[in-house]
């Protein structure tokens, strides 16, 4: 059996030979590789990429006009005179811009349940996802395919913790999970993030992230601080809102979370976490003016 890991990023299609073992798909088996006509293909409804860039398109039909369609697309058969997509709806629709009447296809026997799931897993495959994509992904394979974190792991080529860390990042609030989206933020960045219990304190420290260009290094360090000094929440309870709303001025002034404690005697501490020895001298610096 081929290596699942050194087949990523290569599309179902490559791994075809050996599909019943990597995808442990039990529902699904395959007649083998045909050529058959193109219009007798339709798209797939369970498809996950919803847009295909035009030009990206024109580029792969000139391509397919010269060399031909080097990859074959993978299908389920509906009956005699029809097929329907799993994977390939790019090499499909280009393959159609280039005039072909005829494509070559790997054609499987399966049911809906095994075809969206090779449909999801053919999307993940994709080097070009985002961290959002691809969490969204293993999100659908585990609850609408009811497949376990370690089954969903074995089928992707991937740890459990890899996949688990995905999956996190669906927890984040909605404007952090946009900035990964668009590449604002790095997965480092949200991997460290997550690890804070609070919304507020996260979207915090994403702010400081935005503005101050912090790096993974720096934000992990921060957190990790952080939790050491963060006070108990029934301690925090009791903390006045005067107090309260001096921690936000001097977390906005310091440019970090400072807590504050104090106890019914009107005793307390201040504390105040830094990302890195140029942020400390930062905060001294404030202290000496």
């Amino acid at each position: 059996m081929s290596n699942p890991k050194s087949a990523l990023g290569r599309g179902i299609g490559a791994i075809l030979p050996d599909a019943k073992e990597i995808l442990a798909q039990p529902a699904a088996s395959t007649s083998g590789m045909s050529t058959i006509p193109i219009q007798q293909v339709e798209t797939n409804p369970f498809q996950p990429r919803a847009t295909f860039e035009k030009s990206a398109l024109t580029e792969l039909s000139e391509s397919i006009k010269i060399h031909g369609v080097i990859q074959p697309i993978t299908v389920r058969r509906l009956n005699a005179q029809s097929y329907q997509l799993i994977s390939g709806e790019r090499r499909w629709r280009a393959s159609q811009l280039a005039g072909l009447t005829e494509i070559p296809a790997y054609v499987l026997e399966t049911d809906d349940q095994g075809m969206m799931e090779m449909a999801l897993i053919e999307n993940i495959q994709r080097e070009d996802l985002n961290a959002i994509e691809i969490a969204i992904s293993y999100k659908r394979l585990i609850e609408e395919c009811n497949l376990l974190m370690d089954d969903l792991a074995a089928r992707v080529g991937k740890e459990r913790s890899t996949v688990n860390n995905y999956v996190r990042l669906l927890k984040l609030p909605p404007e952090i999970q946009l900035s990964i989206r668009d590449k604002k933020i790095s997965m480092g960045h949200a991997r460290a993030i997550i690890n804070v219990e609070h919304v507020d304190e996260q979207l915090f420290i994403f702010n400081q992230i935005i503005e101050k260009g912090l790096s993974v290094r720096q934000v992990e360090e921060w957190v990790r601080q952080a939790g050491k000094s963060a006070p108990k929440s029934v301690e925090k309870t009791n903390v006045p809102p005067v107090y309260q709303q001096l921690e936000g001025q001097l977390s906005g002034l310091l440019e970090a979370k400072v807590a504050i404690k104090v106890n019914a005697k009107g005793k307390g501490s201040i504390s105040i976490p830094f990302a890195s020895t140029a942020h400390l001298n930062k905060i001294l610096e404030f202290f000496k003016k």
